[in-house]
């Protein structure tokens, strides 16, 4: 779909399983192997009880937005030719200290610059959908 793109490094050893869940359709979020703790962005070790322990729990891809902005003028030459676009903030239903960053599309398959960035309310309700660019499956977000 886009190409040029800054993506993430699907192999490190921290965020694989995120990745290897989105590549599903999966929102996953690294949770303690011990207390049980959310955490994001994966970590190697849990911030509650200093465990090494994790395991990956699903999440339910509903969320609000929490914050926002609007790329203007873009910084990297990939994105150049979408700007102005949106980068959300969301927060997990399940976890609102578990927040995530990316696009707000019209649907689940739109470009990340055809929603009218005067619309973005944040407290609204978000899902997740998922989108290939590249060798990658990006979690982005549609209004719920």
């Amino acid at each position: 779909m886009e190409s040029g793109m800054l993506l993430p490094d699907l192999d490190g050893e921290d965020g694989a399983g995120f990745w290897a869940g989105t590549a599903r359709g999966e929102l996953l979020v690294q949770a303690c192997g011990h207390c049980g703790a959310w955490r994001f962005p994966p970590r190697p070790m849990c911030p509650e009880c200093r465990s090494l322990e994790i395991r990956w729990e699903r999440a339910s891809g509903q969320a609000t937005v929490w914050s926002y902005v609007v790329a203007h003028p873009p910084l990297l030459p990939a994105y150049a030719e979408l700007a102005p676009y949106n980068v959300i903030v969301v927060a997990l239903d399940e976890d609102p200290r578990i927040r995530m960053v990316g696009n707000l599309l019209a649907d689940p398959d739109g470009p990340i610059n055809e929603i009218d960035p005067t619309s973005i309310r944040i407290g609204e309700a978000v899902r997740v959908v998922f989108q290939a660019v590249d060798d990658v499956t990006l979690p982005r977000w549609v209004r719920a």
